[in-house]
C-alpha cells in the first residue's frame, strides 16, 4: 500500500505544512530576537511587567490566576500540544507511521537523540540536584526551527530526507510528551484527576457514536484543561489527550475528516501566533549579568553540549546501529553526510527545550544561579548553523546541475 505522502494531494499538502512551517520558524527568530533586545534594553521593566501581568478568571468558586507568562505556558501551549497530538495520530493511522519499515530509521534516531544528549547533561551536572531536574533540556527538536533551516536549502533537499527529518521529530515530540507526564508533575489533586477521568469518558462516547461535532470535543477539552490544571499534572497534556478522541473519518462519508479539518484550523494560528507568542515570552535573556561564572555553568554546558554534540551523536549512532544490524537503510537519495547535517538541525531544540527548561526549575527559584536558556541558545545556533553548513556542501542544487 503506497504511503499518502506520495500521492500528488498528500505532496501538495506536505509542501504547505513544510511552507507554513518555515515562515513559522523565521516569526520564531523574531520573537526571540525581539525578547531579547527588550531584556536587555531600557525597557526591560516594561518587558518583565508584561509578562509578569497578572490575568485572573473566576467563575464561582473556581478561581484561575496566573501571571500572563504562565497562561501563555500552559494556556496556548495546550493548543499546540493539540495539534502535536492530531498531527501524531494523522500519522499513525494514514501517514508515514503507519508503515513499521518507515519508521524504524527515524525512530531509532530520536531514541538516540534524547538518551545521549540528557546522559550528556547529567554528566555536567553531578552532584548537582537543582541543576539535574533539567536533564531533559537537551532531549528535545524544534521542527519549526529545523525545517526552517531546512527549507533555506531550497530545491536541494530531497523529499525523503525531509520526510525523515519531520517523523524523527514525530518521535521526539512522543518522547517528550512522556518525558512531561510522567517528570515535570506537581503534587496530584484525586478530585481533579477524577473530573478528568470524566472528561475522557465523555470523549470516548462521543467518539465511539462518531460524533463529528468539533466544539463538543473542544468544550469537553476545554473542561478537562482546567482539572488537569488543579491536578497537578501539567495541563498542556489535556490537548494531546483531546487529540486522541478526535475522529479521524466520517464512518458515513470516509472523505470528511473532523481531525485534519481542526489540524488545518490549528495550523496558522499556531506557526504564527501561539508559538512566537511563547518565544518572545520565554526568551527574554538578560545578558547584563552573564559572565564566565555563567557560562561555564553545568546547566549551560549541559544544556549546550547535550544539544550540539549529544543530538549529532545519539542520532547518527543509533541510526548506524539500525543499517548495521539490517533493521532500516537509509533515506532514498540521502547519503551519510546529509544524514549528519540533518541530525545536527535535530538539536535545534529552541521551543520545547524553553518549555521543558520552565516546568524544571519553575520551583527552583532563585537557587539556581544560572538562566538555563543561555545554554539553550548557545546549542541551537551552533546545531543550525552547523547543520546548514554541512546540508548546503552536500547536497546538490538540481537546477545548477541541469544548466551546468
Amino acid at each position: 500500500m503506497p504511503s499518502p505522502l506520495t500521492t500528488p494531494e498528500q505532496d501538495t499538502f506536505l509542501a504547505k505544512f513544510l511552507k507554513q512551517e518555515s515562515a513559522g520558524g523565521i516569526l520564531l527568530v523574531i520573537a526571540a530576537v525581539l525578547a531579547m533586545i527588550l531584556a536587555n534594553s531600557p525597557l526591560k521593566s516594561i518587558y518583565d511587567l508584561l509578562i509578569d501581568t497578572p490575568v485572573e478568571v473566576k467563575v464561582g468558586t473556581l478561581q484561575i490566576a496566573k501571571p500572563l507568562l504562565l497562561w501563555v505556558n500552559d494556556g496556548l501551549m495546550a493548543l499546540f500540544f493539540l495539534l502535536v497530538g492530531l498531527e501524531l495520530k494523522r500519522e499513525y493511522l494514514e501517514g508515514e507511521l503507519s508503515s513499521l519499515s518507515s519508521i524504524v530509521m527515524p525512530g531509532l534516531g530520536a531514541i538516540g537523540g534524547m538518551v545521549v544528549p540528557a546522559a550528556i547533561y547529567l554528566w555536567f551536572n553531578q552532584g548537582d540536584s537543582v541543576a539535574q531536574q533539567g536533564w531533559a533540556l537537551p532531549a528535545a527538536t524544534d521542527i519549526a526551527f529545523a525545517l526552517g533551516v531546512l527549507s533555506l536549502l531550497g530545491s536541494r533537499v530531497p523529499l525523503s530526507l525531509k520526510i525523515f527529518l519531520t517523523s524523527l521529530a514525530i518521535f521526539d515530540d512522543i518522547g517528550a510528551i512522556l518525558i512531561i507526564a510522567m517528570f515535570y508533575t506537581s503534587k496530584v489533586s484525586m478530585t481533579a484527576l477524577l473530573v478528568t477521568g470524566g472528561c475522557l469518558l465523555v470523549l470516548a462516547i462521543l467518539n465511539r457514536r462518531g460524533i463529528l461535532d468539533k466544539s463538543l470535543y473542544l468544550f469537553v477539552g476545554l473542561v478537562m484543561w482546567v482539572s488537569l490544571l488543579k491536578s497537578g499534572v501539567h495541563a498542556t497534556l489535556a490537548g494531546v489527550l483531546l487529540a486522541m478522541f478526535i475522529p479521524m473519518r466520517s464512518r458515513q462519508d470516509p472523505k470528511i475528516s473532523p481531525l485534519q479539518s481542526l489540524e488545518h484550523d490549528l495550523h496558522a494560528a499556531v506557526a504564527f501566533v501561539i508559538l512566537p507568542i511563547f518565544a518572545f515570552c520565554n526568551a527574554g535573556i538578560d545578558f547584563g549579568g552573564v559572565g564566565t561564572e555563567q557560562l561555564l555553568h553545568g546547566v549551560t554546558l549541559g544544556t549546550a553540549a547535550g544539544l550540539f554534540f549529544g543530538k549529532q551523536i545519539g542520532i547518527m549512532f543509533f541510526c548506524w546501529l539500525g543499517v548495521a544490524l539490517k533493521w532500516s537503510r537509509l533515506p532514498q537519495g540521502v547519503n551519510w553526510t546529509a544524514l549528519y547535517g540533518t541530525a545536527a538541525l535535530c538539536g535545534i531544540g529552541f521551543t520545547m527545550s524553553l518549555f521543558i527548561g520552565s516546568l524544571a526549575f519553575e520551583e527552583a527559584g532563585d537557587s539556581l544561579i544560572v538562566d538555563e536558556r543561555l545554554g539553550i541558545v548557545i546549542g541551537s545556533l551552533a546545531s543550525g548553523l552547523v547543520g546548514f553548513l554541512v546540508l548546503r556542501k552536500c547536497l546538490k542544487d538540481p537546477v545548477a546541475e541541469a544548466s551546468a
